[in-house]
């Protein structure tokens, strides 16, 4: 969205430079800093619309940026970091970010990640006015109070990242139907997977832990062999409070 506050933490001056052309180019507000601990004070000070993150910084990394910047805020978060292996982008997203780009990456991928982040973002607070056509999804031990964005666990609640609770919203309102990796990928982050749907998996995982009685069993959010993911509901199992 043209005027959208973009926030910028890395330590190269030319990636930071080269990022912030491209987006400036797009009509975002752009806002840099090389310092981990800077990043966390300018997510609360200026309330970026979306934040781009290296991984290695100053003093703090990009993981306890991360995980500081989530305490208070659920704004999207894309990682972009030399660092490509899978521990290094399951902990990225374990820790609360929402997608992972590896460098060298192609500016004109990221303006799409961007934009596609950014929409999603605003279709959500939009249906977080709308709060009067929510509902309300009940299962055995789990109800989702959509017009809330809240969930709760055997009456317990338990915090989702934006990507986490839509992911789940996505599955628990079409109960027994199998989404295929790729379209459930495209549908919650509204951009193609490209064949890497590791950021899915290890949302689904997230997931799992935080709502599954047994995450290495789960009762909910069920591996389709093949296909991908469902939610698994028994007959009679789901009532909706309109």
């Amino acid at each position: 969205m043209s005027g959208s506050k973009i926030l910028v933490v890395d330590d190269e001056a030319d990636i930071t430079e080269l990022i912030t052309l491209y987006m400036e180019r797009e009509g975002y507000a752009v806002h840099t800093t090389d310092n981990g601990e800077d990043a966390v004070n300018m997510a609360e000070s200026i309330s970026p619309d979306m934040i781009l993150l290296d991984i290695s910084l100053k003093n703090w990394d990009g993981y306890e940026v991360c995980k500081q910047i989530r305490t208070v805020s659920n704004v999207p978060i894309l990682f972009i970091s030399c660092k490509s292996d899978d521990t290094d982008i399951i902990h990225g997203l374990t820790v609360g970010g929402d997608d992972y780009m590896t460098k060298p990456f192609s500016p004109s991928q990221l303006v799409a990640r961007v934009k596609a982040h950014l929409r999603r973002q605003s279709v959500n607070e939009q249906r977080s006015v709308e709060r009067l056509t929510g509902e309300i999804l009940r299962f055995d031990g789990l109800v989702i109070d959509m017009p809330a964005r809240t969930v709760h666990v055997r009456d317990k609640e338990v915090f989702l990242s934006a990507k986490e609770f839509e992911l789940l919203v996505r599955l628990a309102r079409t109960p027994n139907r199998a989404f295929a990796l790729d379209d459930l990928y495209t549908i919650v982050w509204g951009h193609d997977s490209m064949g890497d749907t590791r950021t899915l998996m290890v949302h689904i995982s997230n997931l799992r832990k935080k709502i599954e009685p047994d995450p290495a069993n789960p009762t909910y959010i069920v591996t389709v062999r093949g296909v991908g993911y469902k939610f698994n509901v028994k007959e009679g199992n789901l009532h909706v409070q309109r």
